[in-house]
């Protein structure tokens, strides 16, 4: 039979698992909050034991907290970052309280490993106290947004990196594709020719101010309300501590982190994470909208488009033999409509926020990180499986150019619009080439037609 150690808090006595390095505040929030199914993110779980072993660092230098004690919550800390005690770490990811029980769930783990480091039994908390030492000069509401800034910086940092390389693929595409001119297309009708290079080159660029805005967003989010402890105020923490908090937390994360100017705007406002939230949704809308380009240009393959070759990934179809859908840009698609989703999410709960303190962040944090990863993701099967694969159906794409109707666009400064709009409805109406058309008009000589009609000159 399992055993148990008996603990207390607030609302009274509860047995936890004996062996277990959480406590009763964590078992209380696990219980209570059977939500999603999810755990806190991993990079959340770092970055708030991180913030554990700086707040311990640095109250042990302003003499506030034992050596003995910095020195084991330090190396309970150190071991938890190995990946350690990771499933102790119970609450779920949507939860009440502002993030208190998941701080309260690592104040717990961080605690109890501190006490067995120090020849104690788990639970017993005169020898480290959760909230006396391993909170201490802390709050839920400095450690928590500051925990999920950081995890958001490492995940932007990922984000960055995948869009880089998705970006030289692109940019690849659009240097091997140069020469090949498909029939440009607005509000799906023909519109002038353009080169597939063009357009690759277009997906790039857009591609690009992707990843100058999320490098962007990483300063902004560096900027931290540590040592504000419940409502900005620094309430309970040492003056020297509030000092420090900030530069030794950058030092054990490697990041440029600062303190905010203000720490009681930076407890209560989240307006950050609107800004965080809407340049990855804008990077997710950019994505989507390529991939319904590549949805189009990729239809038929006899009926469609056909212009384009997706590799083919698996079976379309249960029924229908042979059929190969775009399942690559489909699932990018369905990335898209989740960011956007969780995007309003994300700015409700910004909105929501009362007075000093937002409530509302836990769910912030699952849309941020849950929409962060999924994108990255993406990006890499994007990049992958679809694009570095695909290929140009080039005989296709010049029999269009050449039937277009469109390409009369070019002949405007030559015979000018409403000759050219007659024309165009002459060929549309017989079922000829705009320049069968014109030879048969006699508007223009076969020598100029050729060189105006020449689709390199037209892009």
């Amino acid at each position: 039979m399992e055993k148990f150690r008996l603990e207390s808090d607030s609302i009274g006595q509860r047995e936890v698992p004996i062996d277990a390095y959480y406590g009763v505040q964590s078992l209380r929030a696990y219980e209570n909050f059977k939500i999603s199914g999810i755990r806190t993110h991993k990079e959340f779980i770092k970055a708030i034991v991180e913030i554990k072993k700086a707040a311990a660092i640095t109250n042990g230098e302003v003499g506030v907290i034992e050596k003995k004690i910095v020195n084991a919550m330090v190396q309970a800390c150190d071991e938890i970052l190995a990946g350690k005690y990771l499933d102790n770490f119970i609450v779920d990811a949507i939860q009440g309280g502002a993030g208190t029980s998941l701080n309260m769930n690592a104040n717990e783990v961080v605690s109890n490993r501190a006490i067995e480091i120090l020849g104690g039994q788990k639970g017993d908390y005169s020898i480290v106290h959760p909230n006396d030492h391993a909170n201490c000069g802390q709050s839920t509401n400095d450690v928590y947004p500051s925990a999920g800034k950081i995890a958001t910086i490492r995940l932007l940092q990922k984000a960055i990196e995948a869009l880089k390389i998705f970006h030289e693929a692109i940019n690849k595409k659009a240097e091997e594709f140069k020469d090949i001119i498909k029939m440009g297309r607005t509000e799906m009708q023909d519109a002038v020719p353009i080169s597939f290079g063009q357009s690759f080159k277009a997906y790039a660029n857009a591609i690009k101010r992707d990843i100058v805005r999320f490098t962007d967003a990483i300063e902004q989010l560096s900027i931290l309300n540590m040592g504000g402890t419940a409502i900005g105020t620094g309430i309970t923490a040492h003056t020297d501590y509030i000092k420090k908090i900030v530069p030794k937390l950058a030092e054990i994360t490697s990041l440029e982190l600062v303190q905010a100017d203000d720490l009681v705007d930076a407890t209560q406002n989240l307006d950050c994470f609107v800004y965080v939230s809407g340049i990855v949704k804008s990077c997710a809308a950019t994505l989507s909208k390529m991939a319904n380009d590549l949805r189009l240009m990729s239809s038929g393959p006899r009926t469609g488009f056909a212009e384009i070759n997706l590799p083919a990934k698996q079976n379309g179809s249960s029924i229908m033999p042979g059929k190969i859908n775009p399942v690559i840009p489909e699932v990018i698609n369905q990335i898209a409509f989740n960011v956007i989703g969780n995007d309003t999410t994300i700015t409700m709960a910004v909105e929501a926020g009362q007075l000093e303190l937002n409530a509302f962040e836990p769910i912030l944090f699952y849309c941020l990180f849950e929409s962060l990863e999924t994108l990255t993701n993406g990006i890499k099967v994007f990049k992958t499986d679809c694009i570095d694969g695909l290929t140009i159906n080039e005989e296709n794409c010049e029999d269009e150019v050449e039937r277009s109707i469109g390409v009369v666009t070019a002949l405007c400064p030559f015979i000018g619009y409403t000759k050219a709009a007659t024309l165009a409805k002459k060929a549309l109406k017989e079922k000829k080439t705009i320049r069968r058309v014109l030879l048969e008009e006699k508007v223009i000589s076969e020598e100029e037609l050729e060189r105006i009609l020449d689709p390199r000159k037209m892009i």
